[in-house]
């Protein structure tokens, strides 16, 4: 039988589970599915089977139920026990990646271990799809009937992140927000991690947080060599990849002399985050990523702290809030977005039911399974109507994509946009 061998580390964290049931209500796979082995409970079971010698690796359920799992963490925000799901989540998905690996999986393990690792590989691979995200004919292939199901998904979350694509995506603005003299004295310094595909797709979501950044008085640091978080390597199963690119992403900020490191994607943030935990057996980087960790802020979060500052020009429009998993579960950063969001002058908030549950993008869960994505994001978008939003505002890209995709295909009129993308606006 298989050894699970990075799940063995987390054995306690298997055991912390009462299996009390509290989780099933807010699992978004088991809501869809109704099936206690998709559901954090019954996952966990199946990983303690795994464990305890039990139930062997090389079982086909096993797989199924441990990739059908979105990541979410929304088990671990109502776990009386204080479950670290994601932890062990992690542990159980790379044990299975060095037993079993598909073809396909094998290609996505090449990206993330060969791509993913390096931003000028990064910078080559996505160039051509920043050129053809403007291209008409790409619009007319996301709507025809020609391209395959999954490439044609992969086109059309694509074609989301053009910020020309669709006025549906873009609010006119006149002019960039710029520092006020009062603001400029202050003499913050700041760190900004750009992300991996933030920087290659939402470059005006990471130039319209560095803008208000400096309209807060902060000296914006951008180092060229960082790299990617780790979060999609992680969620993989790539845990050793993960750990490297850490390991980077903390000697290149330790050059930094910033009260901060700024980031703007719920998923790289709670990854960085949790630093500390990754490299914790690392006698040379634990204290340093421990270090590395406690600067970390989300941007809704560090504007918060530091005192916000909106611009004067009102904006004029109903908004609701969609809340990213890993900002709200795995972050547990709730309140900032929405305080951020109710002080942008001339919005009127709509709250969103269920706003705290996962829209089904998830990393790649979008691409790689599309089915039981589709049907999260209905349930999503059901809600969005229901509101009568001018847009609805979340921060991550990832979401972004997919909300965008969906919003698109529904026909609704409504816009997708990061929350600092809207305070932007406000600054003459």
């Amino acid at each position: 039988m298989a050894v699970a061998r990075a799940l063995a580390h987390e054995a306690e964290k298997l055991l912390a589970c009462i299996h009390c049931g509290l989780c099933l209500s807010a699992c978004p796979t088991y809501l869809q599915l109704g099936d206690e082995n998709d559901s954090p409970r019954g996952r966990l079971y199946l990983m303690r089977a795994v464990a305890e010698g039990r139930l062997p690796m090389t079982s086909e359920a096993l797989a199924r139920h441990i990739d059908l799992c979105l990541g979410c963490r929304a088990c671990e925000t109502v776990c009386p026990s204080g479950v670290r799901y994601g932890r062990v989540l992690e542990a159980m998905r790379a044990d299975l990646a060095r037993e079993r690996l598909t073809l396909g999986q094998r290609g996505a393990r090449f990206l993330l271990n060969h791509v993913f690792t390096s931003p000028m590989r990064l910078r080559w691979i996505f160039a051509p799809t920043r050129w053809l995200r403007r291209r008409p004919f790409a619009r007319r292939l996301a709507e025809g009937g020609l391209l395959p199901a999954r490439l044609k998904l992969a086109l059309e979350l694509l074609l989301a992140t053009s910020p020309e694509a669709d006025s549906i995506f873009t609010l006119p603005r006149e002019r960039r927000p710029s520092p006020s003299a009062s603001a400029r004295g202050e003499g913050r310094r700041v760190a900004f991690f750009a992300g991996c595909v933030a920087r290659e797709l939402f470059e005006q979501t990471n130039r319209a947080t560095k803008e208000v950044l400096m309209a807060h008085g902060c000296e914006v640091e951008d180092p060229p060599d960082q790299v990617c978080c780790g979060a999609l390597h992680a969620h993989a199963g790539e845990l050793e990849t993960a750990r490297a690119l850490a390991r980077r992403n903390v000697r290149v900020f330790e050059r930094c002399a910033a009260e901060a490191l700024v980031v703007n994607v719920a998923g790289c943030g709670a990854m960085l985050k949790e630093y500390g935990e990754l490299l914790a057996g690392d006698p040379e980087y634990a204290e340093r990523a421990r270090a590395f960790a406690a600067r970390v802020r989300d941007i809704s979060e560090y504007l918060i702290e530091i005192g916000l500052r909106p611009g004067s020009r009102p904006v004029g429009l109903t908004v609701t809030y969609d809340a990213p998993c890993h900002l709200h579960h795995a972050q547990r950063v709730t309140t900032a977005p929405l305080e951020l969001i109710r002080r942008i002058p001339g919005i009127t908030f709509v709250p969103l039911v269920e706003s705290e549950i996962c829209c089904g993008s998830a990393g790649i869960y979008n691409l790689r399974h599309p089915e039981l994505a589709d049907r999260l994001l209905h349930r999503k978008l059901e809600h969005l109507r229901r509101t009568g939003a001018d847009v609805v505002l979340t921060g991550n890209a990832g979401c972004l994509m997919h909300l965008r995709r969906g919003v698109r295909r529904a026909g609704l009129s409504i816009r997708v946009m990061h929350p600092i993308e809207l305070l932007a606006l406000t600054y003459e």
